[in-house]
């Protein structure tokens, strides 16, 4: 909501300095930073058998995420990347270690998107924070496309191809046997360099055919390792399940019609980021308060709350999305769609304020 916030200030004449900057880092590494490192903070230990997060460790990475946000507020960029690379950096050594020393089973395929997607994070703010590596074009987009995109786009798809499938009504998506967690294994090697090696040759100047280059991998991926069909006998999915395909949908046609379109990149990548990576985080951060408060029915709850979620969402997307197309109404859709978000973040934890302090007994 402070991220969001910023562009009705600016309009209104309360702030001293342009927030495009501000915004996209509390955007990036603060919202989706807490999403990354709560999910695979809570989830990455379990899918190895391994201890859960020490206290420690917890405390430091908030704190981080934290100086992350207020630095970048008072616009001590170099520190607010720096507090975003230390907690990127301790989420991925507290994972490794644990898979090194506590491990009892491998992890799931997936994991090799939710590393380099943490790698993706880490690459991009070293550079941000090295101006001589910084001196030409194609290193400052590679920069932005890595921690913009990357840290994002991958968990994603990690997280996607593991809970997606639980979201829908089936089981987790682990791939059973060793044949089958081998080609998922290579699905997911291969999807990872095609994705970076898609920001590379941005980089270098071709942002229409790299964005349809990894948008084609995402959706193949997604196509092969999700079973889409629901299963025999499986409940019908409620509205936030049902979500999830107007989430990908807004988000894959974010990644194309943003490389299509650079004029208006910038607006047209927010289907992806508000659409799609917005609306995603809102639909699996649901699920997992429902599953760990012993609630799962009101996920699968058809009422008014998830339809306007997933209608002001898609909404806010789109709205934002054109506000740079016609230059008459790009202050209007800036208000319009940051008091949208903010109006749905707030429905968002009313909805699910007593989960937070419930606990599932199993």
């Amino acid at each position: 909501m402070a991220g969001v916030l910023l562009w009705p200030l600016w309009h209104l004449g309360r702030l001293t300095f342009y927030p495009g900057l501000v915004h996209a880092r509390l955007m990036i590494e603060c919202f989706g930073g807490a999403f990354v490192a709560g999910f695979l903070g809570t989830a990455g230990p379990g899918m190895v058998s391994a201890p859960k997060l020490r206290g420690w460790e917890f405390l430091v990475m908030v704190a981080s995420l934290m100086g992350c946000g207020s630095a970048h507020l008072g616009l001590a960029t170099r520190l607010g990347d720096s507090c975003f690379l230390l907690l990127l950096g301790l989420l991925s050594a507290s994972l490794i270690l644990r898979w090194l020393r506590f491990r009892s089973e491998s992890p799931p395929p997936q994991m090799v998107l939710a590393i380099m997607g943490l790698l993706c994070g880490m690459a991009g703010s070293i550079m941000w924070l090295r101006p001589d590596w910084m001196s030409s074009p194609a290193a400052f987009r590679m920069a932005g496309l890595l921690v913009h995109e990357g840290f994002l786009l991958l968990p994603v798809l990690a997280v996607g191809s593991f809970l997606f499938p639980r979201v829908l009504g089936g089981q987790f998506g682990e791939p059973k046997g060793v044949s089958a967690r081998r080609w998922s294994l290579a699905r997911a090697v291969a999807v990872a360099a095609i994705v970076v090696g898609s920001f590379a040759w941005e980089a270098c100047g071709h942002a229409g055919s790299s964005a349809w280059l990894r948008a084609a991998a995402a959706g193949a991926y997604l196509l092969s390792e999700v079973p889409w069909r629901p299963q025999p006998g499986a409940e019908a999915p409620g509205t936030l399940s049902r979500g999830l395909f107007w989430a990908l949908g807004c988000g894959w046609t974010g990644i194309v019609m943003a490389g299509s379109f650079p004029a208006w990149r910038i607006g047209l990548s927010h289907l992806l980021y508000i659409g799609g990576f917005g609306l995603l985080m809102l639909i699996i951060a649901s699920r997992v308060l429902c599953g760990h408060s012993g609630q799962l029915n009101a996920f699968s709850h058809r009422g008014w709350i998830p339809r306007i979620i997933v209608a002001a969402a898609i909404l806010a997307a789109t709205t934002r999305a054109s506000a740079d197309i016609w230059p008459k109404i790009t202050r209007s859709h800036h208000l319009y769609a940051a008091i949208l978000w903010s109006l749905l973040a707030i429905l968002w934890l009313a909805w699910h304020r007593r989960r937070f302090l419930q606990k599932d007994s199993d």
